[in-house]
């Protein structure tokens, strides 16, 4: 490689970078040509990164089947570059077991186990999906071709630095490790993953009540990093946030203690304990855990691309509108077009539960606000039974409203909320679900690519990073439905209690223990330990990556700042732009310094999707990976290449 080639260095080596590197491998011919050198820093293996490691427990699950992984680029996917179809998770098991896919190490017995049972529905082990995301980092590497070179650097970046002693000016940049190794790069990419941040003042309260009083605290993280071994068996823990950071809890602390499940002839689970596990309070706003994924199948006609909320509709308000409330504007179309799917899969699926034929719902259906009166009495009548009418407020907040006597009505109401779920979510004769399900997905992906992020108001940013999401997740990407039953098991077992909604949580200096209850029953308990069963909030003022802290503290990136009616709100997201260049706290960009990820303010896509659904990382990576070229181009321009080369 020549020494002047153009130098890109990317501060993490997940899977955002992998699919960034394949999509520069996919436009690099159009784009740019010529010799190309790329850094990758990366402490964990590159591809799986920290959060898909291979040295985690195995019992860790995805909360997606293995039919719903891909890394690659589809066809499916609009985006300016050239698409490129290859396997996702499930197809690429199959080809490793039949030798078509060859590139692999060798892999551990239970990991070829694991290839063998592997179904297009299995929820696969984080420890597969990380030989997954490795290999396609390979992949990625090799389709650059011999004019580019990529190297891995197992360590840690802690300073991006201009290089004003360089003779183009001070253009380039200076990447220092923590081995003291400084990269020379003319782009940076900040593609970090899920970082940790450190503790908020009230984390760091309630940590150093613990610490005065032999406790045990347990601040916002990635679960599978946490060290547990402090809490004894038989121990009552507090645990605040039943999300899917709290499923990852109870596989470590049961299951990870030697616990078992054994099948019940209901179709239920029993668990068997080892005598090494502690007994959970579990409690959230909710009160209750994520929905399932679903495993049955649609039954009536397929609802194809949304129908309220598109792209015309979209443009209409921002024609008319300066800044758009997400609220009172974008949600009600939302809301309508998962109704509209909803009702479809009802009326073509299940016509003896309807009254009417869907033409003649629909015909009304579309002239009605999905906040209206008339939309309602609609509903009702062509709905008989009223369990089978979306209300999305109720689903949101399931025990709204409701007061419980005591502590056994807090189980029994818990209990049959998961159960009920379990039914609707696993039953074959409950698809409305999955057209619901389906609906939200597709919107989700849409959002970011029809709405300019900096045409909301500041409360709709807000209402789209923290409520919308929040919805999202709730009822899209929750676990395995046998995870469910485990919670089940465990709380039939009397080793998980549940709290309710509402929960609140105090350290009580009296008694040198940790009380918690629920603003909506009487119960109230306590413990000497308490963990809080979810990510950090984003941060990068207080982020625990020394290159973020460095890139704040430098002042070359700021936290994103929203005005609000009580005033200006940072959401702890580093500010970038619509292209993912990082913005300096005066608003102007970063020439060649860009960021992407979870912890910065763009519309946060994951690393990877669904196969064949148009996916927004896959759109977001193409349209990166396009500009870098372009700007790599731009600063070296072949008369500038061929100078360098001559001196």
């Amino acid at each position: 490689m020549p020494s002047f080639a153009p130098t890109i260095v990317f501060i993490g080596g997940g899977p955002r970078s992998a699919g960034i590197l394949e999509r520069l491998a996919a436009n690099k011919p159009a784009l740019f040509d010529g010799p190309l050198s790329i850094h990758v820093v990366e402490p964990h293996e590159p591809g799986s990164g920290r959060i898909w490691r291979y040295d985690q427990n195995p019992g860790l699950l995805l909360n997606s089947t293995a039919a719903d992984v891909t890394m690659f680029t589809d066809g499916s996917v609009a985006c300016d570059g050239p698409t490129v179809d290859g396997p996702g998770l499930a197809a690429w098991a199959t080809g490793v077991l039949d030798g078509s896919i060859r590139d692999v190490p060798q892999f551990e017995p239970h990991i070829i186990e694991q290839l063998r049972v592997l179904t297009p529905a299995s929820f696969p082990s984080r420890q597969l999906q990380s030989k997954y995301l490795e290999w396609f980092f390979r992949r990625a590497v090799a389709a650059l071709g011999p004019d580019a070179s990529v190297t891995v650097h197992r360590g840690t970046a802690t300073a991006v630095g201009r290089n004003t002693g360089a003779p183009d000016g001070g253009g380039r940049y200076r990447v220092r490790l923590a081995s003291d190794r400084v990269l020379e790069a003319d782009l940076v990419v900040y593609s970090l993953g899920h970082t940790d941040s450190q503790a908020e003042p009230e984390s760091a309260r309630l940590a150093d009540f613990a610490a005065r009083h032999g406790g045990f605290h347990a601040a916002p993280s990635y679960t599978t990093d946490v060290d547990y071994s402090a809490i004894a068996p038989g121990q009552d823990v507090v645990v605040s946030g039943m999300g899917l950071a709290f499923v990852d809890l109870l596989v470590l602390l049961f299951e990870g203690r030697g616990g078992r499940f054994e099948d019940r002839p209901d179709g239920g689970l029993d668990y068997v304990p080892s005598g090494a596990e502690p007994r959970l309070w579990a409690g959230s706003r909710r009160g209750v855990p994520y929905h399932s994924k679903i495993s049955s199948t649609l039954r009536g006609e397929p609802t194809g691309a949304p129908r309220y909320f598109t792209a015309s509709a979209v443009e209409s308000l921002l024609a008319a509108h300066e800044e758009l409330d997400f609220r009172t504007q974008l949600w009600p179309l939302i809301a309508k077009d998962a109704g509209y799917a909803y009702y479809r899969e009802l009326f073509t699926g299940y016509p003896e539960r309807v009254r009417g034929s869907w033409d003649e719902f629909l015909l009304r259906f579309d002239g009605l606000d999905w906040y209206s009166r008339e939309r309602e009495d609609l509903v009702a009548t062509a709905i008989p039974d009223t369990a089978l009418r979306l209300d999305l407020e109720a689903l949101d907040q399931p025990f709204s409203g409701c007061a419980f006597a005591d502590h056994a009505a807090v189980q029994r109401s818990v209990a049959s909320y998961i159960e009920r779920d379990l039914k609707l979510r696993s039953s074959p004769d409950h698809s409305e679900t999955l057209a619901l399900f389906t609906a939200l997905l597709r919107v989700y992906m849409e959002l970011g690519r029809l709405v300019p992020q900096e045409r909301l108001n500041s409360r709709s940013q807000q209402a789209v990073h923290g409520w919308w999401h929040g919805f999202f997740s709730f009822v899209d990407s929750g676990p395995p439905p046998h995870r469910l039953h485990e919670i089940l098991a465990l709380h039939r077992s009397g080793l998980l209690q549940f709290l309710g909604p509402g929960m609140w949580v105090r350290p009580d200096e009296a008694s040198g223990r940790f009380v918690a209850g629920s603003f909506q029953s009487p119960v109230v308990v306590d413990a000497a330990a308490y963990i809080e069963a979810r990510l950090p909030s984003p941060s990068v003022a207080r982020s625990a990556n020394p290159a973020l802290t460095d890139l704040h503290d430098a002042g070359w990136g700021t936290e994103q700042r929203l005005l609000t009616s009580d005033g200006p709100h940072s959401t702890g997201k580093l500010l970038v732009s619509g292209s993912h260049e990082v913005l300096a706290p005066d608003g102007g960009r970063q020439a060649r310094l860009f960021a992407v990820g979870p912890w910065t303010s763009g519309w946060g896509a994951g690393a990877f999707a669904r196969p064949g659904t148009n996916a927004a990382p896959f759109r977001e990576n193409d349209a990166l990976a396009r500009l870098l070229l372009a700007e790599l181009a731009a600063f070296h321009s072949p008369a500038s290449l061929t100078g360098k080369a001559l001196t």
